[in-house]
């Protein structure tokens, strides 16, 4: 699954840990999602599309074989 978190973060000036902190899991989720090494539960998604004020496709995009 690919995501735009990083991007998110930089149009929104949010740091990993701030970002962590405000969907309530720890730095090092939030890296391994950013490296596509960890696929969010659909709760987690939802949160983190909600605070960059976009929709959930905005930030998470299938790839062929998810």
């Amino acid at each position: 699954m690919k995501n735009s978190i990083r991007v998110q973060r930089a149009i929104k000036n949010i740091t990993k840990a701030e970002l962590a902190q405000l969907v309530n899991v720890s730095r090092q989720t939030i890296n391994t999602m950013e490296s596509g090494k960890y696929i969010p539960s659909t709760v987690l998604a939802l949160k983190i599309a909600a605070i960059f004020e976009v929709s959930v496709e905005e930030v998470f995009e299938l790839e062929e074989g998810d």
